[in-house]
């Protein structure tokens, strides 16, 4: 690359000195701003690559581990997903002396989040770590996992906490045995807010026939119809084409997403409507656990809890300082009456096309009425 730009340089300077001998003035200067242009950009995404490669290697295991677990995600590098892994990363190894470790891959390097579970179902990737927008749709025995997904269901984390880290979320977990995936723990994504590009949204009134990009979730569509808007299903790798393109208008995701994918570059408003509480499942392969010795499973289960209360802690962190990062970019942040969304999202409790489990529901608004 460093020879191209060279002979891009050389070009470009010949070019001048030709069109100077001319007396053409006004053209050498279009020619030698455009040179140097096109040479200014190949050098930037020269940096770019590197710069990606780099981080790449960061997120590879100890060279000396003897087991090896790709585990794929579709955020960041710098996210709090992967900064969760990392943690977990590297407590497997300390505790295997560094028999094992995780080959981390972020920024959907192997897919969206349901061709990932697919393929640990199928044996043909180790792990994932995905947020819960595939699982309802991914197994008929995680049907139910759309409960989850209902908005205002959780008024606080500690709530969320106390059903996922409590006898619930071990049942939801326990339902995927026998689809080829070992669910581990249900780790954070965090409440999800409403970003967009063209006004500020305080109301449901002001979201008429936006087109809002969600996760392909039913339960997050039909909450957005029931607000008034357009939702657009699309997986997370798509979602910047379509933003700049306008083929949406805007998207939904927790605040640590929204700063760290720096979607803020190309959305100027976040309306703070915490609609969801967004968790996140540690996934892998069930005859890779299964084929672990006793102290592996002991190892790689401690490691896992490990690395779930860092994420969680990572999470808050992040989003503790997100919005005063993205104020200092220009980005204009509203915050909302929630009582008016909560009261204009009702109906999606009573949909009998969405497969609420009515039993689970009255567990879970049992657990966090306390």
């Amino acid at each position: 690359m460093k020879f191209k730009r060279i002979a891009a340089m050389l070009l470009a300077a010949a070019m001048v000195m030709s069109l100077v001998a001319c007396g053409s003035s006004s053209s050498s200067s279009s020619s030698s701003d455009s040179s140097s242009s096109d040479a200014a950009e190949e050098e930037t995404e020269d940096a770019e690559a590197e710069e990606e490669e780099e981080e790449s290697d960061s997120l590879l295991g100890s060279d000396s581990a003897t087991i090896r677990l790709t585990i794929g995600t579709t955020t960041s590098a710098d996210g709090h997903y992967v900064l969760g892994l990392v943690a977990m990363q590297e407590k497997l190894e300390e505790l295997s002396d560094g028999e094992m470790t995780l080959d981390i891959y972020p920024n959907s390097a192997l897919g969206g989040e349901s061709d990932m579970m697919d393929a640990v179902s199928l044996g043909t990737q180790d792990m994932v770590l995905s947020s819960t927008g595939p699982i309802p749709s991914f197994s008929s025995a995680t049907s139910n996992w759309a409960t989850l997904d209902l908005p205002y269901l959780f008024e606080t984390k500690e709530d969320a906490y106390a059903v996922f880290d409590g006898e619930i979320g071990q049942e939801l977990l326990d339902e995927f045995e026998g689809t080829g995936i070992k669910a581990l723990g249900i780790w954070e994504n965090g409440y999800r807010e409403l970003t967009n590009n063209t006004k500020e949204i305080a109301t449901p009134d002001d979201l008429a026939g936006m087109k809002i990009r969600t996760m392909e979730n039913d339960v997050h569509m039909a909450t957005y119809t029931a607000l008034g808007a357009t939702p657009t299903a699309m997986a997370w790798g798509e979602i910047f084409s379509a933003l700049q393109q306008g083929t949406v208008d805007g998207q939904e995701n927790p605040l640590a997403i929204i700063l760290t994918a720096k979607v803020y570059e190309v959305q100027q408003y976040v309306s703070m409507i915490d609609l969801f509480y967004s968790p996140c499942v540690l996934m892998i392969n069930e005859d890779t656990y299964n084929n672990f010795t006793d102290d592996q499973k002991a190892w790689f289960d401690e490691a896992a809890e490990y690395g779930k209360e860092q994420e969680r802690a990572i999470s808050q962190e992040i989003e503790d300082s997100a919005r005063e990062q993205m104020e200092a970019e220009g980005v204009i942040f509203t915050d909302v009456d929630k009582e008016v969304w909560i009261e204009a999202v009702q109906s999606v409790y009573e949909d009998e096309s969405l497969g609420i489990d009515q039993d689970l529901l009255a567990r879970i608004q049992e657990v966090t009425a306390d």
